[in-house]
Order: C-alpha cells, then structure tokens, then sequence
C-alpha cells in the first residue's frame, strides 16, 4: 500500500519534469547550433528510451487475459506514463531542425508565411522554447483523448446492465419493502413499482433451462426473476404478456425452444449431504424488448408451494410505465431509510472529467504559439522589410502577427498530433487491462479519435492567428498627458 502510494504522488512530478526537459532540450538546441546534431542523437536516445518500454507494455497487456493484482496494474500506468513522457522529452531537440527544414520549403508559399516561417526560424532561441510547449501539450491533449476513447470503448464493451434501460432499481439490504414501496409510490405512479423477490436467504437454489444449447443457457440468471404478473410485465415490456401462476417465462433475445424449466432447491429439514430436491416446470418463451434482457420468469405462488419463504429483494420502477429522471432519484433517496439503495440504469455512461484536462492543454498549446508568434517579431528584421513593403499600414502588421502564430502553431501541434497519436495507440492497451480475477474479458478494438486530432492541426494554427491578427487595444494615457 505504502509503496502505490509513493509512485502514485512521485507520477505526476516526473511527468511535469520530463515535459519540461523537452522545452529545455529545445530551447538549448537552438542556442547552441553547433552542437545541433549532438543535442538531435540525444534526443532520440531518450526517445527510444521511452518507446521501449511503452511497445512491451502495450505488447505483453493486447491478448485477451486477466491482468489482476492492484500493485502491478500501478506499476504499469506509471511505467507507461513514464515511458510516454521520455518520448516527448526527446523530441525537443528537433524543433530547432524542424523549423530550419520547413522553412527551406516555403518558397512557393505567400510573401507573408514566407517572412514568418523565416523569421520564426532565424529567432529559434526565442521560439523554440514555446513551439516546444505547443507540441508536448498538443501531444498530451491527443494522448489523453486516445486513452479516454479506448477506455470508453473497453468500458461498454464489458458493461453489464442491472436492470432495464430507464429503470429504476432499489436494493432491500435491511429496509422493509412496505415503507420502501410507500416511498417510492409518493413520487412515482403506484402502479409502475413492481416488486423481485428472493427465493430463499439460506440453502440452495438454481434453475436448469432443458433443451438449450451453449452459450445461452450461460446468459440466462441462474437465480431468476421470482414475482407477480408485474415483474413479468417489467421483464417483457408487454402487458399483454400470458401469465399463468405455474408455468415458467423465459425472456430472451435469442431464438430458442423452451419447453420445460427445472428448479432445484433444499429445504431447512433437508441434511446438508442430501441432494438436492427437484421441480420441473413447463415453460414459455418470450422475445425480449432489450438485448441485455436474458432472464427466466419464475411466479413467486411456485416457490412457495415447494415450502420455500420467498422475501422482497428489491423494487423496480417499470420503464414502460414511468421513466425515473435522476432528479426524481434523488428526491426518492432523500424519502428511503437506511438499508434501501438506489440504482438509475441509463446505460453505460463514459466519464467526462478528462475533457477538463484537455481543454486546459490545448488552451496552454494555444499560448505557447501566441508567445513564439503574435506582435513580438513585427520588430524584427522580416518584419521591418514586410512593413516598408506594405507601406507600414496596421493591416500588414496584422497579418504578419498572425503568419507568425499561425506558423508557430503549425510547427508545434503538427509534430504533437503525430506523436500523441502514436503514443496514445501504445498507451492504450495498458491503460484498458481487465483486471477481473475471476472473468477473461474480451478485448475491443479501439478507434483512433481523429476528429480530435485533425481539430487540432487545423483548427489551432487558425485561431491563434486569428487571435494574434486582432487590433491591438490603445495604450492608456497617462495622467499628465494632452489629449
């Protein structure tokens, strides 16, 4: 425990550590240009460093298997966070030499870009450092996203309903059924709270669903669904749906041929060595409304003629005669006692809180382009010639401001694009590792969010010249001065 708890808190400092080593490695590989190609071998060392390590995690964690133990799931997202960052960490030197090669293959472009991509590239010592803030933001916003997509791919792939779309369900773990269905009915129709009830809390029971064949038998509850005519209504959705005190229901979506279902069950006098008792039942089958709806229908009036003491196990709110907002939820679980809890089933519902982190990356990507372009090379040489070209007019100042940013914002999310794609591939099968120790859990494939990614490489350098383009607001005047 000790020790998760130390690379959990240790993560994120070596993470900002190594991202900032990739600003720095820039920053000094344009300073030093003649020592460009020992900072370029340097780069890719640490690199490859990184890459190694993430491709055998993503390489050792892709099959479909079980991944159980909580220690070892951490020291995989920290070596793979870890691995991640050394790789950002050695692209820094080459934003100098990305630069100098992009701006060789602008002589076919406009006079402006032409001025900037030259310009940007003759100040590497200023630029390089807040290019390289925009790519490794630029690269952490898609390798987040990356993750998130697959996470959320695995996670509807694995997620298993507990009761219909739209329904309501309320666990009885100590709670009277009565007042707990007082309750209910005080905030939805009376007649749409149906009620599950527990065969027995002790001894055996299952059920057998004779004549079907593998894999559906397995998808069916062993348990059931014990009730009345409207648990059977919930179940179908229908409630046209024939109901006959003896006889079994069997909800499903596959095609099958039901005609008898078997109950075995003990009873308190029975020995603990005795086998057990058995119950055949003629059965029915009916189509499921809802895919995730596989369930054998039992009437609570069988169960207790074979001397069995069913109880209420839980109450459920039938979508088809109410849907429960989560506002009704939460008023309901404000009237409940303890022992009653309550589930709103909506499906599976993908978590959001990483939209946050993204955003705050591609804004901080936004500003490191701002800074290496914008209004603070009008005064350089490129800019002076584009001024006395233009006739020193407030337009041609503009547009050079937003060349300048836009092709700092090019340089640095393009490069951050593809690396965080490839990054965000490899972190993905680590970071969606079933760690189920009972179950092996089938691997999804995972779309690569390239809505994020071609938002990025064209909608950045857009907006951040669009932004360095704006008029620049008039300086206050002083106190003293003459208007």
């Amino acid at each position: 425990m000790i020790i998760s708890v130390i690379l959990f808190l240790a993560a994120p400092g070596v993470l900002v550590g190594l991202l900032c080593g990739s600003v720095f490695l820039a920053s000094e590989a344009a300073r030093r240009e003649h020592l460009r190609s020992r900072f370029l071998l340097s780069g890719a060392a640490v690199t490859v460093t990184g890459l190694v390590p993430v491709a055998v995690l993503a390489w050792s964690t892709h099959e479909d298997n079980t991944y159980y133990d909580s220690l070892w799931s951490l020291l995989r997202a920290v070596a793979a966070i870890i691995g991640g960052s050394l790789i950002l960490a050695g692209l820094g030197p080459f934003i100098p030499w990305l630069l100098d090669i992009l701006r060789r293959r602008t002589a076919r472009l406009s006079p402006v870009v032409r001025l900037a991509a030259r310009d940007v590239a003759l100040g590497g010592h200023r630029t390089a450092a807040p290019i390289a803030v925009t790519m490794v933001l630029t690269a952490c916003a898609v390798v987040v996203t990356s993750v998130a997509v697959a996470q959320s791919a695995q996670g509807r792939a694995w997620y298993v309903p507990q009761a219909r779309h739209g329904a309501l369900l309320v666990e009885l773990v100590y709670a009277d059924a009565a007042v707990v269905r007082a309750a209910l009915q005080r905030e939805v129709p009376a007649d749409s709270v149906v009620q599950r009830d527990n065969p027995t809390h002790w001894g055996h029971f299952g059920l057998d669903v004779e004549g079907v064949r593998l894999p559906d038998v397995e998808d069916v509850a062993p348990a059931g669904f014990i009730g009345d005519q409207a648990l059977l209504r919930y179940l179908t959705g229908n409630a046209a749906t024939p109901y006959d005190e003896g006889t079994a229901v069997v909800v499903t979506p596959h095609d099958i041929d039901v005609d008898t279902v078997t109950i075995r069950y003990s009873l308190p006098t029975d020995d603990d060595d005795a086998a057990d008792r058995t119950k055949s039942l003629p059965a029915t089958v009916v189509k499921s409304p809802d895919r995730q709806v596989n369930e054998v229908f039992i009437p609570t009036t069988v169960i207790r003629d074979l001397g069995l003491a069913p109880e209420a196990d839980s109450l459920i709110v039938d979508p088809s005669r109410h849907r429960t907002t989560a506002a009704e939820q939460e008023r309901i679980e404000r009237r409940l006692v303890d022992g009653a809890y309550t589930f709103l089933e909506l499906g599976y519902q993908a978590p959001a809180a990483w939209m946050g982190g993204v955003a705050v990356a591609v804004a901080v990507a936004l500003g490191g382009a701002l800074v290496a372009g914008g209004r603070a090379g009008t005064g350089t040489r490129s800019g002076r010639t584009l001024l006395r070209a233009g006739g020193g007019s407030a337009a041609t100042l503009r547009w050079f401001a937003a060349g300048r940013a836009g092709w700092s914002a090019l340089c640095g999310v393009v490069p951050g694009a593809v690396a965080g794609c490839g990054i965000g591939w490899l972190l993905a099968w680590p970071m969606t590792t079933p760690n189920d120790e009972d179950d092996i859990l089938l691997r999804v494939s995972f779309g690569t969010p390239w809505w994020v990614i071609a938002a990025l490489a064209i909608g950045l350098p857009v907006l951040a010249g669009l932004i360095a383009a704006l008029p620049k607001p008039p300086a206050p005047h002083s106190p003293g001065s003459i208007t």
